[in-house]
């Protein structure tokens, strides 16, 4: 069975499948097997806009008459929210300061952002639906709670991941195997897993 994933993200699909790779099935991202969507997310959730993508996806195989039973679609709505920043930049993660700025620049200007806030609370929140024909579309919630830390450290990773930490260290300090078993997208995998299991 192949698992479509609704992201064009490859640092998120690579993390996904090394997670998932102790179950016999295939992971495959949209661009791998020619679905070219734009999606718009237009839900106030990480929770509605997983399952607006997955939904999408969904519907786009339906409508070009594939045959949906050997997919099983997964799509994930994940961020940062900073308690500094009223919880931004939360579902906009991705398009925060536009789509195009790097990561390196989003991260300094937050970081310039609260220089002199004491409260740098912050967590990680990622949300899984799984779609799939004749079943309701299944949506979960993992989440990591960290701190914003005075500056980006680390080589891991990608996105916000110099700027968050857990302990001591950024999460772009983890070695990619021990963060993929504390890591919001590691818990919220770790529930769509059961989902995955009853199908298969």
């Amino acid at each position: 069975m192949d698992i479509i994933l609704a992201s064009k993200n490859k640092g998120k699909a690579k993390e996904i499948r090394k997670m998932l790779d102790n179950i016999d099935i295939n992971v495959v991202t949209m661009e791998e097997i020619g679905i070219e969507i734009d999606i718009e997310e237009t839900g106030s959730t990480f929770e509605e806009n997983a399952i607006i993508k997955a939904e999408a996806v969904k519907n786009f195989i339906i409508e070009n008459k594939e045959n949906l039973s050997s997919f099983i679609i997964l799509a994930d709505d994940s961020g940062l929210e900073i308690d500094a920043l009223d919880k931004m930049p939360g579902i906009y993660s991705s398009r925060y300061l536009g789509e195009d700025t790097p990561y390196e620049e989003k991260n300094k200007q937050i970081l310039d952002k609260i220089k002199d806030e004491e409260n740098r609370t912050a967590r990680f929140v990622c949300a899984i639906a799984l779609a799939k024909d004749n079943m309701d579309t299944v949506v979960v919630r993992g989440t990591v709670e960290g701190n914003i830390g005075y500056v980006a450290r680390g080589n891991n990773g990608f996105g916000y991941d110099p700027i968050f930490y857990v302990g001591e260290k950024s999460f772009a300090e983890i070695e990619p195997e021990e963060k993929n078993k504390v890591s919001h997208r590691s818990m919220a995998l770790n529930k769509i897993k059961q989902e995955i299991e009853k199908l298969l």
